[in-house]
């Protein structure tokens, strides 16, 4: 019997923090991390609830690198009404994400004229990925828009409330009906 209740105990400890969230966090989680951004600072994402935010892994020498175009008219043009789109560089794909943060952050700046924040290079698939993409990528948190991230340029959307609410595969570009129509839709919700 204290085998049990030691077993249990063990269990009830260790299973809600796995993905690196408690349990009472799971409606919000996606904002309860903490990151660096890519000037090497502490953020934390939670300082983004109330806001409609659009993550996505980049990478600067992808075919797709030029969505960092749409991606900042996307922020310009909804910024003021509260959206927020987050760059997190990764190099899983191709090794399309070779350089320094530092390098990273001088491309987007001289060649996208990136405003949007941005985030220290991270893991985003494999043993190594970071809590906010096994977070996001996880059928267990994320059951409707979990999976595994394919390319660059995949997109999560997350309303005001801190859900999930829509995931976007790295062909669908920022400037699509589909992308710009659940923005607006999300932007609406107060």
């Amino acid at each position: 019997m204290l085998r049990f209740v030691a077993l249990c105990t063990v269990v009830a400890v260790v299973g809600p923090s796995y993905y690196g969230i408690q349990a009472q966090d799971k409606q919000a989680a996606v904002l309860n991390f903490k990151m660096k951004t890519i000037d090497g600072k502490d953020t934390d994402l939670s300082q983004y609830k109330g806001k409609v935010v659009l993550f996505v892994n980049v990478a600067s020498k992808c075919g797709l690198t030029p969505q960092y175009k749409g991606l900042q008219a996307l922020y310009l043009k909804y910024k003021d009404k509260g959206l927020v789109i987050i760059g997190v560089p990764a190099n899983e794909f191709g090794g399309q994400e070779p350089g320094t943060d530092e390098d990273i952050a001088k491309f987007c700046s001289s060649k996208y004229d990136v405003t949007f924040p941005m985030l220290s290079k991270v893991v985003v698939k494999g043993k190594d990925t970071c809590p906010l993409y096994t977070f996001l990528t996880s059928k267990d948190t994320n059951p409707r828009f979990g999976g595994e991230i394919q390319w660059n340029f995949t997109k999560f959307l997350v309303n005001r409330k801190g859900e999930v609410v829509n995931r976007f595969e790295p062909r669908v570009a920022p400037e699509s009906t589909e992308i710009v129509s659940a923005v607006e839709a999300e932007l609406a919700k107060k």
